[in-house]
């Protein structure tokens, strides 16, 4: 595997600190974690590596297959434990859309770790102790919810849980209680904002200033971002992204939207050709690679994120930003008479359409042609011009079919738009 050359090396990560973490990280998991025990042994991957060029040469990728068989293996938790059982405290697992669920345990260290990262990510957000946040989602397992309340009651805010409540039940709350700062996904802030209308409740009286999103693209895409404002009285937009395997990871950068700064301190980050798994030249899409230098009790080491992503031209300190957000998944683009088709491009162009209350994309691969086809929740003017503004853009003919409102599905968590035949 080649290394990365003085072109794709972030700045930052050429930096001090960075190689010390690394070199702490591979230290205690070749003594006692069994899954990468095994992994660098089948490789020969015997030593600490001598820098961050020798770590990217030498050191495998590690795949979500990987660790999905290896919880099926070795249940429920697998072998990617550096510390026993009795040493972990907390438990979350990912959503599972896309195949089974991984279950991922903390210790108390690894998990104020993560608080800690998530608190960097409220205060660039310009969060403070006077803020009143609401948190409009189900505390299920899924750990962005948990760590954002924890960081958020670090920092002294006062924090407003929407569990087990009606969209129309979330809104009267965060009116009621003041909240000036409101979490969810950007689909879910755009649903919030449409259950109000539909209760007569006018948004001019939220006192909400700031919506901090995440789950989904559209936090980075501007159409959405303008959407969301127009809805929320102005309130500002701001993107991070993070996983459940990971942790927090970005956050956007306060005087350049649409870009995402990686927390840097906890992560080296490299950016590969999904195919060969080579570094991209400065610029280019690629897959985002990441290496977790503090959450050592459950670490991933050179892991194949899916999100597609390139280093941009600003920069956080040293070390250059994500330009764009996160651009795709690797495994969602479509091609479609020889075109490459990404969700992110087409949610894009519907949402700059701001009659489309929401919208459904339908993947048919039943036959040897694959086939788009889009339902969207707006009148049949509306319905061609959306038509007519996709063959324009991707060069194909999507036929687009205006449905009746609140008939698509809305999402408190990730959207779930693209439906796929066969």
């Amino acid at each position: 595997m080649a290394g990365l050359s003085s072109e794709t090396v972030p700045r930052g990560a050429t930096g001090l600190e960075t190689l010390p973490a690394l070199q702490h990280l591979l230290t205690e998991v070749s003594r006692q974690n069994r899954f990468y025990q095994k992994k660098f042994a089948d490789v020969g991957c015997s030593a600490v590596p001598a820098s961050l060029t020798d770590f990217s040469a030498r050191f495998p990728f590690t795949s979500k297959a990987e660790l999905v068989a290896d919880q099926q293996d070795n249940p429920p938790y697998g072998s990617n434990l550096t510390y026993p059982h009795s040493a972990y405290t907390r438990l979350h697992q990912t959503s599972g859309t896309s195949g089974s669920p991984l279950r991922w345990l903390d210790t108390p260290e690894s998990w104020s770790a993560m608080t800690d990262d998530w608190a960097t990510v409220l205060k660039a957000a310009s969060v403070t102790a006077g803020d009143r946040v609401f948190f409009a989602f189900s505390f299920g397992p899924f750990l962005g919810f948990w760590l954002a309340f924890e960081a958020a009651q670090r920092l002294g805010c006062l924090c407003i849980p929407g569990g087990g409540m009606r969209s129309a039940l979330r809104v009267r709350v965060l009116l009621e209680n003041g909240c000036t700062v409101l979490c969810c996904t950007p689909s879910y802030a755009l649903h919030l904002a449409e259950a109000a209308r539909e209760e007569g409740v006018d948004l001019r009286e939220s006192k909400i200033r700031l919506i901090v999103v995440a789950g989904e693209p559209g936090g980075s895409v501007l159409p959405v971002r303008e959407r969301l404002c127009a809805a929320w009285n102005d309130a500002r937009v701001f993107d991070h992204h993070g996983m459940t395997e990971v942790g927090p990871v970005t956050f956007e950068l306060p005087n350049h939207p649409g870009n995402l700064a990686i927390l840097e301190q906890s992560f080296f980050a490299e950016i590969v050709d999904p195919k060969t798994g080579l570094p991209v030249s400065h610029g280019e899409v690629g897959e985002l690679v990441l290496t977790t230098l503090k959450r050592i009790a459950s670490p991933l080491i050179r892991y194949r994120t899916g999100d597609l992503v390139r280093w941009g031209t600003h920069l956080h300190g040293s070390t250059p930003v994500l330009g764009g957000g996160i651009l795709g998944r690797v495994d969602d683009m479509v091609v479609v008479r020889g075109v490459n088709v990404y969700p992110s491009a087409v949610d894009q162009l519907i949402h700059s359409l701001p009659s489309i209350a929401e919208y459904r994309v339908t993947v048919d691969s039943r036959s040897p042609l694959v086939e788009l086809s889009v339902e969207v929740e707006a009148g049949p003017e509306t319905a061609l011009a959306c038509e007519q503004l996709l063959g324009r853009s991707l060069g194909l003919r999507i036929p687009v079919t205006p449905v009746a409102p609140g008939i698509l599905p809305r999402f408190e968590h990730k959207a779930r738009r693209w439906n796929r035949l066969g």
